[in-house]
C-alpha cells in the first residue's frame, strides 16, 4: 500500500542564531528561532511522514517543553521519525520540498542538503526533492519576518502492516 503525506512549518528569524536549512549551516545574517535548531525544512519533512504514516505531528514527538531536547538538530528529528516508519513496517520511497524564503539563496546548497535528509531518513539522495521559491516580497515571508517550507512524503507499508 502507498499512502503520502504533507508537512508544513514556519519559523521567525532571530539574532544570535545559525540559519540551519535540511542540516546544513548556511551563511546568513540571522537565524531560525525555535526550540530545536529550527530547521523548517527538515521540521516540513518530518511532518509530510508522520502524516504518511497517520502519527501525530513533530510537536507530539518532540514536544517544545522537553528541556532535554532543547537545541537538537533536526536531522535527529529525522532519524527518529524513519524510526517509527520502520517500526510501522513501511518504506520511505521519497520526499519532495519547497523552501519559502526571501533569503538566503537555497540552491547552492540543495545537493548538500540532499545528502543529509536522505542520510538521516535512509534513503538516497535522488530520492529527496530540494527546491525553493520566494514570496514575491508579499507577507511575512516577503517582509522577511521569516520563512516557511513545505513537504510531501510517499511511503510504502507491507501487506502484512497495511
Amino acid at each position: 500500500m502507498t499512502r503520502v503525506g504533507i508537512g508544513y512549518d514556519v519559523h521567525q528569524y532571530a539574532e544570535g542564531r545559525a540559519f540551519i536549512l535540511g542540516g546544513v549551516e548556511i551563511p546568513h545574517a540571522k537565524g531560525l528561532k525555535g526550540h530545536s535548531d529550527a530547521d523548517v525544512l527538515s521540521h516540513a519533512i518530518a511532518d509530510a511522514v508522520l502524516g504518511a504514516l497517520g502519527e501525530p505531528d513533530i510537536g507530539y514527538w518532540f514536544p517544545p517543553s522537553d528541556a532535554s531536547i532543547e537545541g537538537i538538530s533536526s536531522l535527529k528529528i529525522l532519524e527518529k521519525v524513519a524510526e517509527i516508519a520502520r517500526s510501522k513496517g513501511a518504506s520511505i520511497e521519497n520526499v519532495d520540498s519547497t523552501v519559502i524564503a526571501e533569503a538566503p539563496k537555497v540552491r547552492p546548497h540543495a545537493a548538500a542538503m540532499k545528502e543529509r535528509i536522505g542520510a538521516a531518513l535512509g534513503i538516497s539522495p535522488d530520492r529527496v526533492g530540494v527546491k525553493a521559491t520566494t514570496n514575491e516580497r508579499l507577507g511575512f515571508v516577503g517582509r522577511e519576518e521569516g520563512v516557511a517550507a513545505m513537504a510531501v512524503a510517499c511511503i510504502s507499508l507491507a501487506p502484512s502492516a497495511a
